[in-house]
């Protein structure tokens, strides 16, 4: 064989090599994206439900009038607000659910009436729901924003025009159990 179909040859592999390992790092990195993408589709399903419950909770006339308008009125200023707004919206929110559910007392009085043990389990399971959801969203977030900062990706546009995953960072801690 002569010298320069082998060098010829191992240029080749090298060039396939390399190849293969960029595809491997753009195929991650759309991952990555994929994964932040589904994590924020979470994340406002949960954010949806929570206020959902919530309104629930204001419309179940279990609560006074005052709590419940003001429990009204922060759902659905989470459920409406722009994405500008939005976590100051859920913030809103989180503090307006946990100044109704901490007052003394209150679940065991809501417990009490009819459909009220119902309603305080489904608001507790959509609170943690949305704080797991942040922070896997955040999570998913922050794994696609190191990803880009490597110095293949910048070099070669392997993240093409997909967006940089923002985080989303608001009140999400649940009313106490």
């Amino acid at each position: 064989m002569p010298d320069w179909l082998f060098d010829l040859l191992f240029w080749v592999g090298i060039v396939v090599l390399l190849g293969l390992y960029v595809s491997w790092r753009a195929t991650r990195l759309d991952r990555l994206h994929a994964r932040a993408d589904s994590a924020r589709a979470a994340l406002d399903a949960a954010l949806v439900r929570r206020a959902a419950v919530a309104l629930e909770m204001a419309a179940s006339r279990l609560l006074d009038p005052a709590t419940s308008l003001v429990l009204a009125t922060a759902a659905h200023e989470a459920r409406t607000a722009d994405a500008e707004g939005r976590e100051f919206a859920e913030s809103d929110l989180s503090r307006a659910l946990r100044a109704v559910v901490d007052q003394p007392d209150f679940r065991g009085t809501l417990a009490d009436r009819h459909d009220g043990a119902v309603l305080l389990e489904e608001l507790d399971a959509a609170a943690q729901k949305v704080a797991f959801a942040r922070r896997f969203h955040n999570d998913a977030a922050s794994g696609t924003r190191i990803a880009r900062r490597r110095l293949l990706i910048r070099l070669l546009p392997l993240a093409g025009r997909a967006p940089l995953p923002e985080f989303f960072e608001f009140d999400d801690v649940p009313p106490k159990v």
